[in-house]
């Protein structure tokens, strides 16, 4: 007998659950796109968004997934022949330097492996060995989906004004927004990127691309920037249409505004406190798991894990069994070891993820668990008993 009758549980790092109010905005038709409710919206939308990143700086919004957002983000502060410095965590933060390289942009990759930060001095010293200043900004993911490590964006900033250095401090929070903590502008954040398919709880397609005043400042003394990847149209329109380059995504819009004004009700301080809480029950689970078992968190040190995926190993042999039977038997969608390939395991099947991240709480994290756990029973992997009351507990 199966038990994976019902609605299915997507627990993978995104696309995340999304609201029924969100889906119920986007079911509708069409609206006027040159005056009336949807151009009318769009004030209270961008300070929606800048709110969720804690900043005054401008705001943009792109059709189009957070590959888009990268690229976007640097066809407007680099061109052909310049230079960044990758911080380079995981499989995305890897992704955004080919996006850097595939526009003829030179990086420099700082390696910081797969389960730690970037260390402040390792960063500091790139920084003050580029005594030309040719490094135009640097590049780095505030969680990296594929490994779940959480850089200190702060610590990032430090470095920089430490070393001296003008670059730009360019941030991808496509994974975090919404989820860990982030502030754009107490952390002297230059330009930040995110997507709508995670911690904003709308479907994929909408890319965002924030940007500050010193951002600005280096777009404008650029040669050249195509037309529909120029953020200042966008970031300073004078119609509706300039904010998306043409015909605007209008359904995501609607769903969009009603994810915000959720995000808002709740307060992002209580969001961020919902999402700490709910990934320290997923660990506390794992950690008991692991007592007696394989099953091992792929960051071990608390501060550096990131609130909104966990990135886990448990095995080649073991792995992609145990996402099988939750998906097939529970009902329970668990993501892939993205970019997480070994000698021994080219094909990452060892690793597996848990997204906790958007419109997610108690009872649905107990689920996955108790799925996660029935799994293990299924499939006779060792573990470590009392995994589900240690989770009860830190949500008690």
């Amino acid at each position: 007998m199966s038990g994976a009758g019902g609605r299915n549980y997507l627990a993978i790092p995104g696309p995340s659950v999304m609201p029924e109010a969100v889906l119920r905005a986007m079911h509708r038709t069409a609206p006027n796109i040159y005056e009336g409710e949807l151009p009318d919206m769009m004030p209270s939308l961008i300070a929606g968004l800048k709110g969720v990143a804690r900043t005054e700086a401008f705001a943009t919004i792109y059709i189009g997934n957070g590959h888009a957002a990268w690229e976007a983000a640097l066809s407007n502060i680099v061109a052909e022949g310049d230079t960044v410095l990758g911080v380079i965590n995981g499989h995305f933060g890897r992704g955004w330097a080919k996006v850097a390289e595939g526009l003829g942009v030179d990086v420099l990759p700082l390696e910081c492996g797969l389960t730690a930060p970037v260390a402040g001095e390792a960063l500091e010293a790139a920084l003050r060995a580029d005594r030309a200043g040719k490094i135009k900004a640097v590049l780095c993911t505030h969680v990296d989906t594929s490994t779940s490590v959480k850089n200190d964006i702060a610590l990032i900033r430090k470095a920089i004004d430490a070393a001296g250095h003008d670059a730009l401090l360019a941030v991808d929070c496509i994974a975090s927004l919404g989820c860990d903590v982030f502030e754009m502008d107490a952390w002297g954040v230059d330009v930040m990127v995110a997507a709508s398919q995670k911690g904003l709880m709308v479907p994929p397609g909408l890319g965002f691309v924030f940007y500050s005043e010193k951002a600005a400042s280096v777009r404008s003394r650029m040669a050249r920037v195509s037309h529909y990847w120029d953020w200042t149209p966008r970031g300073t329109p004078e119609a509706f249409w300039q904010y998306f380059a043409g015909t605007a995504p209008t359904h995501h819009l609607y769903g969009l505004q009603v994810s915000l004004d959720m995000l808002h009700s709740e307060g992002m301080e209580a969001v961020w406190a919902r999402h700490a809480t709910l990934a320290q029950a997923i660990w506390a689970a794992c950690d008991a798991w692991g007592q007696g078992g394989p099953l091992t968190l792929n960051v071990p040190e608390v501060a550096h894990r990131s609130c909104a995926v966990t990135s886990l190993h448990i095995g080649k042999t073991v792995g992609k069994r145990l996402r099988q039977w939750t998906e097939g038997e529970a009902g329970v969608t668990l993501g892939i070891g993205l970019g997480m390939s070994t000698a021994d395991d080219p094909a990452g099947d060892g690793f597996f993820r848990i997204g906790h991240m958007g419109h997610v709480n108690a009872s649905m994290i107990m689920g996955a668990l108790g799925s996660i756990e029935a799994g293990l029973a299924a499939l006779q992997v060792p573990r470590g008993a009392g995994a589900l009351d240690a989770a009860a507990q830190v949500l008690a």
